[in-house]
Protein backbone atom coordinates (compact mmCIF):
# COMPACT_ATOMS: atom_id res chain seq x y z
CA UNK A 1 0.00 0.00 0.00
CA UNK A 2 1.18 3.47 -0.94
CA UNK A 3 0.39 6.83 0.64
CA UNK A 4 0.10 10.04 -1.34
CA UNK A 5 0.34 12.97 1.08
CA UNK A 6 -0.64 16.40 -0.24
CA UNK A 7 -0.75 19.61 1.80
CA UNK A 8 -4.01 21.53 1.30
CA UNK A 9 -3.78 24.95 -0.41
CA UNK A 10 -0.22 25.02 0.86
CA UNK A 11 0.76 28.68 0.50
CA UNK A 12 -2.62 29.91 1.74
CA UNK A 13 -2.57 27.45 4.64
CA UNK A 14 0.84 28.73 5.76
CA UNK A 15 -0.50 32.29 5.70
CA UNK A 16 -3.55 31.28 7.76
CA UNK A 17 -1.35 29.39 10.21
CA UNK A 18 0.96 32.35 10.73
CA UNK A 19 -1.77 35.01 10.95
CA UNK A 20 -4.76 34.01 13.11
CA UNK A 21 -6.79 36.90 11.62
CA UNK A 22 -6.80 35.05 8.27
CA UNK A 23 -8.22 31.78 9.58
CA UNK A 24 -11.64 30.91 8.24
CA UNK A 25 -11.48 33.78 5.75
CA UNK A 26 -10.93 33.72 1.96
CA UNK A 27 -7.22 34.25 1.31
CA UNK A 28 -5.46 34.80 -2.01
CA UNK A 29 -1.68 34.52 -2.30
CA UNK A 30 -0.11 36.31 -5.22
CA UNK A 31 0.41 39.55 -7.09
CA UNK A 32 -1.06 39.93 -10.56
CA UNK A 33 -1.84 36.22 -10.61
CA UNK A 34 -3.29 33.97 -7.89
CA UNK A 35 -0.59 31.52 -6.80
CA UNK A 36 -2.77 29.90 -4.13
CA UNK A 37 -6.28 30.28 -2.74
CA UNK A 38 -7.71 29.08 0.54
CA UNK A 39 -10.69 26.76 0.43
CA UNK A 40 -12.86 29.65 1.61
CA UNK A 41 -11.88 31.48 -1.60
CA UNK A 42 -12.17 28.38 -3.78
CA UNK A 43 -15.81 28.09 -2.70
CA UNK A 44 -16.45 31.23 -4.78
CA UNK A 45 -14.90 29.71 -7.89
CA UNK A 46 -11.35 31.05 -7.53
CA UNK A 47 -8.74 28.81 -9.14
CA UNK A 48 -5.03 28.97 -9.92
CA UNK A 49 -3.59 30.40 -12.03
CA UNK A 50 -6.24 33.12 -12.31
CA UNK A 51 -5.75 36.84 -12.66
CA UNK A 52 -6.14 38.68 -9.39
CA UNK A 53 -8.74 40.98 -10.89
CA UNK A 54 -10.87 38.02 -11.93
CA UNK A 55 -10.45 36.42 -8.49
CA UNK A 56 -11.51 39.66 -6.78
CA UNK A 57 -14.60 39.82 -8.98
CA UNK A 58 -15.58 36.31 -7.91
CA UNK A 59 -14.69 36.88 -4.25
CA UNK A 60 -14.74 40.63 -3.48
CA UNK A 61 -14.09 40.18 0.24
CA UNK A 62 -10.96 38.05 -0.27
CA UNK A 63 -7.79 39.07 1.54
CA UNK A 64 -4.75 39.28 -0.74
CA UNK A 65 -1.32 38.60 0.75
CA UNK A 66 2.05 38.67 -1.02
CA UNK A 67 3.87 35.34 -1.28
CA UNK A 68 6.61 34.53 1.26
CA UNK A 69 8.69 31.81 -0.32
CA UNK A 70 11.07 31.56 2.62
CA UNK A 71 8.16 30.72 4.94
CA UNK A 72 6.84 28.11 2.52
CA UNK A 73 10.29 26.55 2.14
CA UNK A 74 10.68 26.26 5.93
CA UNK A 75 7.23 24.70 6.26
CA UNK A 76 7.97 22.24 3.46
CA UNK A 77 11.24 21.13 5.07
CA UNK A 78 9.48 20.52 8.37
CA UNK A 79 6.74 18.45 6.73
CA UNK A 80 9.30 16.38 4.82
CA UNK A 81 11.11 15.72 8.09
CA UNK A 82 7.83 14.25 9.34
CA UNK A 83 7.59 12.15 6.17
CA UNK A 84 11.14 10.86 6.75
CA UNK A 85 10.28 10.08 10.37
CA UNK A 86 7.33 8.02 9.10
CA UNK A 87 9.15 5.85 6.55
CA UNK A 88 12.58 5.71 4.90
CA UNK A 89 10.93 5.33 1.49
CA UNK A 90 9.75 8.82 0.51
CA UNK A 91 9.52 10.13 -3.06
CA UNK A 92 9.10 13.93 -3.20
CA UNK A 93 6.87 15.15 -6.02
CA UNK A 94 6.79 18.88 -5.32
CA UNK A 95 7.24 21.32 -2.47
CA UNK A 96 3.99 20.16 -0.87
CA UNK A 97 3.41 16.51 -1.81
CA UNK A 98 5.11 13.12 -1.77
CA UNK A 99 4.56 9.39 -2.09
CA UNK A 100 5.36 7.22 0.92
CA UNK A 101 5.80 3.44 0.85
CA UNK A 102 4.69 2.11 4.25
CA UNK A 103 3.77 -1.46 3.36
CA UNK A 104 6.82 -2.95 5.06
CA UNK A 105 6.14 -1.24 8.40
CA UNK A 106 3.14 -3.27 9.51
CA UNK A 107 4.91 -5.08 12.35
CA UNK A 108 6.49 -1.97 13.85
CA UNK A 109 4.09 0.86 12.97
CA UNK A 110 0.75 -0.75 12.15
CA UNK A 111 -1.36 -0.86 9.00
CA UNK A 112 -1.03 1.73 6.23
CA UNK A 113 -4.32 3.30 7.34
CA UNK A 114 -3.11 3.60 10.94
CA UNK A 115 0.14 5.14 9.71
CA UNK A 116 -1.81 7.60 7.55
CA UNK A 117 -3.91 8.69 10.54
CA UNK A 118 -0.78 9.32 12.62
CA UNK A 119 0.93 11.14 9.76
CA UNK A 120 -1.96 13.60 9.42
CA UNK A 121 -2.01 14.17 13.18
CA UNK A 122 1.76 14.79 13.31
CA UNK A 123 1.69 17.26 10.42
CA UNK A 124 -1.13 19.13 12.13
CA UNK A 125 0.66 19.10 15.51
CA UNK A 126 4.25 19.79 14.45
CA UNK A 127 3.73 21.94 11.35
CA UNK A 128 0.27 23.37 12.06
CA UNK A 129 -0.95 22.54 8.56
CA UNK A 130 -3.81 20.49 7.10
CA UNK A 131 -2.85 17.58 4.86
CA UNK A 132 -4.84 15.07 2.86
CA UNK A 133 -3.65 11.49 2.43
CA UNK A 134 -4.76 8.95 -0.15
CA UNK A 135 -4.06 5.26 0.49
CA UNK A 136 -4.12 2.72 -2.34
CA UNK A 137 -2.20 -0.09 -3.96
CA UNK A 138 -0.72 2.02 -6.80
CA UNK A 139 0.83 5.47 -7.00
CA UNK A 140 -1.73 6.57 -9.55
CA UNK A 141 -4.70 5.56 -7.44
CA UNK A 142 -3.19 6.95 -4.22
CA UNK A 143 -2.89 10.35 -5.89
CA UNK A 144 -6.45 10.18 -7.21
CA UNK A 145 -7.64 9.23 -3.72
CA UNK A 146 -5.90 12.18 -2.08
CA UNK A 147 -7.49 14.51 -4.62
CA UNK A 148 -10.92 13.06 -3.89
CA UNK A 149 -10.31 13.26 -0.13
CA UNK A 150 -9.59 17.00 -0.02
CA UNK A 151 -9.64 19.10 1.98
CA UNK A 152 -7.96 17.85 5.16
CA UNK A 153 -9.09 14.28 4.73
CA UNK A 154 -8.06 10.65 4.48
CA UNK A 155 -9.41 8.44 1.71
CA UNK A 156 -8.60 4.74 1.53
CA UNK A 157 -9.19 2.58 -1.53
CA UNK A 158 -9.30 -1.00 -0.15
CA UNK A 159 -7.81 -3.89 -2.13
CA UNK A 160 -10.41 -5.34 -4.47
CA UNK A 161 -12.41 -2.12 -4.67
CA UNK A 162 -10.06 -0.17 -6.92
CA UNK A 163 -12.10 -0.30 -10.11
CA UNK A 164 -15.37 0.38 -8.30
CA UNK A 165 -13.81 3.60 -6.99
CA UNK A 166 -12.02 4.55 -10.19
CA UNK A 167 -14.50 3.88 -12.99
CA UNK A 168 -17.23 6.42 -12.08
CA UNK A 169 -14.68 9.28 -12.06
CA UNK A 170 -14.47 11.74 -14.99
CA UNK A 171 -11.80 11.12 -17.62
CA UNK A 172 -9.85 14.16 -16.41
CA UNK A 173 -8.77 12.13 -13.37
CA UNK A 174 -6.50 10.03 -15.57
CA UNK A 175 -2.90 11.25 -15.62
CA UNK A 176 -2.17 12.82 -18.97
CA UNK A 177 -5.75 13.81 -19.79
CA UNK A 178 -5.81 17.57 -20.25
CA UNK A 179 -8.43 19.74 -21.93
CA UNK A 180 -7.47 18.69 -25.47
CA UNK A 181 -7.52 14.93 -24.79
CA UNK A 182 -10.68 15.24 -22.69
CA UNK A 183 -12.42 17.04 -25.56
CA UNK A 184 -11.41 14.26 -27.99
CA UNK A 185 -12.80 11.62 -25.64
CA UNK A 186 -16.03 13.46 -24.92
CA UNK A 187 -16.64 13.97 -28.63
CA UNK A 188 -16.90 10.17 -28.75
CA UNK A 189 -19.17 10.05 -25.68
CA UNK A 190 -16.35 8.85 -23.45
CA UNK A 191 -17.00 10.70 -20.18
CA UNK A 192 -15.76 8.47 -17.36
CA UNK A 193 -12.76 6.29 -16.59
CA UNK A 194 -15.08 3.31 -16.87
CA UNK A 195 -15.90 4.29 -20.44
CA UNK A 196 -12.17 4.37 -21.22
CA UNK A 197 -11.71 0.95 -19.62
CA UNK A 198 -14.40 -0.57 -21.83
CA UNK A 199 -12.69 0.59 -25.01
CA UNK A 200 -10.06 -1.69 -26.46
CA UNK A 201 -6.45 -0.60 -26.37
CA UNK A 202 -6.25 -0.63 -30.18
CA UNK A 203 -9.19 1.79 -30.41
CA UNK A 204 -7.56 4.17 -27.92
CA UNK A 205 -4.26 3.99 -29.80
CA UNK A 206 -5.96 4.88 -33.10
CA UNK A 207 -7.81 7.71 -31.35
CA UNK A 208 -4.99 9.25 -29.30
CA UNK A 209 -1.74 7.81 -30.60
CA UNK A 210 0.45 4.95 -29.44
CA UNK A 211 1.88 6.20 -26.17
CA UNK A 212 -1.21 8.04 -24.94
CA UNK A 213 -3.58 5.23 -25.92
CA UNK A 214 -1.60 2.52 -24.14
CA UNK A 215 -1.01 4.77 -21.13
CA UNK A 216 -4.69 5.59 -20.60
CA UNK A 217 -5.78 2.00 -21.20
CA UNK A 218 -3.41 0.82 -18.46
CA UNK A 219 -4.48 3.49 -15.96
CA UNK A 220 -8.16 2.86 -16.59
CA UNK A 221 -7.53 -0.71 -15.41
CA UNK A 222 -5.39 0.57 -12.50
CA UNK A 223 -2.23 -0.89 -13.96
CA UNK A 224 0.65 1.18 -12.61
CA UNK A 225 3.77 -0.86 -11.81
CA UNK A 226 5.87 2.08 -10.61
CA UNK A 227 7.15 1.80 -7.07
CA UNK A 228 7.98 4.61 -4.69
CA UNK A 229 11.54 5.68 -5.54
CA UNK A 230 13.94 7.46 -3.19
CA UNK A 231 16.64 7.79 -5.85
CA UNK A 232 14.77 10.23 -8.06
CA UNK A 233 17.02 12.83 -9.68
CA UNK A 234 15.72 16.18 -10.84
CA UNK A 235 15.13 16.26 -14.57
CA UNK A 236 15.61 20.02 -14.39
CA UNK A 237 16.12 22.79 -11.88
CA UNK A 238 14.02 25.90 -12.29
CA UNK A 239 12.24 28.89 -10.78
CA UNK A 240 9.48 31.19 -11.91
CA UNK A 241 7.94 34.49 -10.91
CA UNK A 242 4.38 35.76 -11.39
CA UNK A 243 4.27 39.38 -12.54
CA UNK A 244 1.60 41.98 -11.88
CA UNK A 245 -0.16 43.43 -14.89
CA UNK A 246 1.38 46.83 -14.12
CA UNK A 247 4.93 45.51 -13.83
CA UNK A 248 7.99 47.22 -15.25
CA UNK A 249 8.25 46.14 -18.92
CA UNK A 250 11.97 45.45 -18.39
CA UNK A 251 11.89 41.96 -16.88
CA UNK A 252 15.61 41.28 -17.35
CA UNK A 253 16.36 42.07 -13.67
CA UNK A 254 13.69 39.57 -12.60
CA UNK A 255 15.10 36.99 -15.00
CA UNK A 256 18.61 37.60 -13.65
CA UNK A 257 17.44 37.09 -10.06
CA UNK A 258 15.76 33.84 -11.08
CA UNK A 259 18.95 32.65 -12.79
CA UNK A 260 20.89 33.53 -9.62
CA UNK A 261 18.55 31.31 -7.63
CA UNK A 262 18.60 28.43 -10.12
CA UNK A 263 22.37 28.34 -10.59
CA UNK A 264 22.94 28.52 -6.84
CA UNK A 265 20.72 25.44 -6.44
CA UNK A 266 22.61 23.73 -9.27
CA UNK A 267 25.95 24.32 -7.57
CA UNK A 268 24.60 23.17 -4.23
CA UNK A 269 23.37 19.95 -5.88
CA UNK A 270 26.56 19.65 -7.98
CA UNK A 271 24.51 19.37 -11.18
CA UNK A 272 25.65 21.14 -14.34
CA UNK A 273 23.25 21.39 -17.28
CA UNK A 274 23.21 21.97 -21.03
CA UNK A 275 19.67 23.07 -21.94
CA UNK A 276 18.25 26.46 -20.89
CA UNK A 277 14.47 26.83 -21.09
CA UNK A 278 12.56 30.11 -20.85
CA UNK A 279 8.91 29.86 -19.81
CA UNK A 280 6.48 32.69 -20.49
CA UNK A 281 2.82 33.17 -19.65
CA UNK A 282 0.90 35.98 -21.28
CA UNK A 283 -2.01 38.21 -20.34
CA UNK A 284 -4.45 35.97 -22.25
CA UNK A 285 -3.19 32.95 -20.21
CA UNK A 286 -1.51 31.37 -23.22
CA UNK A 287 2.01 30.07 -22.69
CA UNK A 288 5.24 29.77 -24.62
CA UNK A 289 8.37 27.76 -23.96
CA UNK A 290 11.68 28.45 -25.66
CA UNK A 291 14.82 26.34 -25.24
CA UNK A 292 18.45 26.40 -26.30
CA UNK A 293 21.15 23.81 -25.70
CA UNK A 294 24.71 24.88 -24.92
CA UNK A 295 27.79 23.25 -26.39
CA UNK A 296 28.88 22.05 -22.96
CA UNK A 297 27.28 21.62 -19.57
CA UNK A 298 27.70 24.47 -17.10
CA UNK A 299 26.51 25.74 -13.74
CA UNK A 300 27.98 29.22 -14.28
CA UNK A 301 25.53 32.04 -13.64
CA UNK A 302 26.72 34.36 -16.39
CA UNK A 303 26.63 31.71 -19.14
CA UNK A 304 23.08 30.64 -18.30
CA UNK A 305 21.86 34.22 -17.86
CA UNK A 306 23.31 35.23 -21.22
CA UNK A 307 21.38 32.43 -22.93
CA UNK A 308 18.18 33.24 -21.03
CA UNK A 309 18.34 36.91 -22.03
CA UNK A 310 18.89 35.94 -25.67
CA UNK A 311 15.76 33.79 -25.58
CA UNK A 312 13.82 36.64 -23.96
CA UNK A 313 14.99 39.15 -26.58
CA UNK A 314 13.91 36.85 -29.38
CA UNK A 315 10.34 36.89 -28.04
CA UNK A 316 9.92 40.61 -27.34
CA UNK A 317 7.38 41.07 -30.16
CA UNK A 318 5.18 38.33 -28.68
CA UNK A 319 5.51 39.86 -25.21
CA UNK A 320 4.60 43.32 -26.51
CA UNK A 321 1.55 41.93 -28.29
CA UNK A 322 0.10 39.80 -25.47
CA UNK A 323 1.56 41.20 -22.26
CA UNK A 324 3.59 39.12 -19.82
CA UNK A 325 2.25 37.76 -16.50
CA UNK A 326 4.87 35.13 -15.63
CA UNK A 327 8.49 34.45 -16.46
CA UNK A 328 10.39 31.30 -15.56
CA UNK A 329 13.76 29.72 -16.21
CA UNK A 330 14.83 26.08 -16.03
CA UNK A 331 18.04 24.20 -16.80
CA UNK A 332 17.81 20.57 -17.89
CA UNK A 333 20.00 17.83 -19.37
CA UNK A 334 21.68 17.70 -15.97
CA UNK A 335 24.62 15.46 -15.25
CA UNK A 336 24.77 13.46 -12.05
CA UNK A 337 28.11 14.51 -10.56
CA UNK A 338 28.55 18.18 -11.35
CA UNK A 339 31.28 17.40 -13.88
CA UNK A 340 32.18 20.12 -16.35
CA UNK A 341 34.36 19.27 -19.35
CA UNK A 342 37.65 21.16 -19.27
CA UNK A 343 38.94 22.99 -22.33
CA UNK A 344 42.44 23.12 -23.79
CA UNK A 345 44.66 24.77 -22.80
CA UNK A 346 43.96 23.84 -19.18
CA UNK A 347 43.64 26.91 -16.99
CA UNK A 348 42.98 27.77 -13.38
CA UNK A 349 39.41 28.24 -12.19
CA UNK A 350 37.92 31.13 -14.21
CA UNK A 351 37.24 34.39 -12.40
CA UNK A 352 33.49 34.04 -13.10
CA UNK A 353 33.43 30.68 -11.29
CA UNK A 354 35.35 32.19 -8.38
CA UNK A 355 32.76 34.97 -8.18
CA UNK A 356 29.91 32.44 -8.17
CA UNK A 357 31.58 30.50 -5.37
CA UNK A 358 32.24 33.62 -3.30
CA UNK A 359 28.64 34.79 -3.63
CA UNK A 360 27.35 31.33 -2.68
CA UNK A 361 29.50 31.37 0.46
CA UNK A 362 28.20 34.80 1.50
CA UNK A 363 24.58 33.74 1.00
CA UNK A 364 25.11 30.46 2.83
CA UNK A 365 26.54 32.30 5.83
CA UNK A 366 24.38 35.42 5.96
CA UNK A 367 21.18 34.38 4.15
CA UNK A 368 19.87 34.36 0.59
CA UNK A 369 19.10 38.10 0.69
CA UNK A 370 22.56 39.13 1.90
CA UNK A 371 23.58 39.88 -1.70
CA UNK A 372 21.22 41.30 -4.32
CA UNK A 373 21.73 42.63 -7.80
CA UNK A 374 21.55 46.42 -7.98
CA UNK A 375 18.80 46.12 -10.59
CA UNK A 376 16.63 44.31 -8.03
CA UNK A 377 16.68 47.13 -5.45
CA UNK A 378 13.07 48.19 -4.91
CA UNK A 379 11.77 45.16 -6.76
CA UNK A 380 10.05 42.15 -5.25
CA UNK A 381 10.85 38.63 -6.39
CA UNK A 382 8.25 36.04 -5.40
CA UNK A 383 9.07 32.98 -7.45
CA UNK A 384 7.36 29.63 -7.19
CA UNK A 385 10.30 27.28 -6.78
CA UNK A 386 9.31 23.61 -6.97
CA UNK A 387 11.02 21.05 -4.74
CA UNK A 388 11.23 18.85 -7.81
CA UNK A 389 10.82 20.32 -11.26
CA UNK A 390 8.38 18.95 -13.77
Amino acid sequence: MILHADLDSFYASVEQRDDPALRGRPVLVGGGVVLAASYEAKAFGVTTPMSLSRARALCPHAIVVPPRMSAYTRASRLVFEIFDDTTPIVEPISIDEAFLDVDGLRKIRGTPVQIAHRLRAEVRERAGLPITVGVAGTKFLAKVASGAGKPDGLLVVPPGEELAFLHPLPVEKLWGVGPVTAAKLRERQIHTVGHVARIGEAALVSMLGGHAGRHLHALAHNRDPRRVSTGHHRGSIGAQCALGRSHDPNVVPILAALVDRVTRRMRRARRSGRTVTLRLRFGDFTRATRSRSLLKATMQTEAILRTAVELLDENQSLIAERGLTLVGIAVSNLDGEGNVQMELPFQDIPDKDRLDTAMDLVRERFGADALRRGSMIGRDLSPSVPLLSD
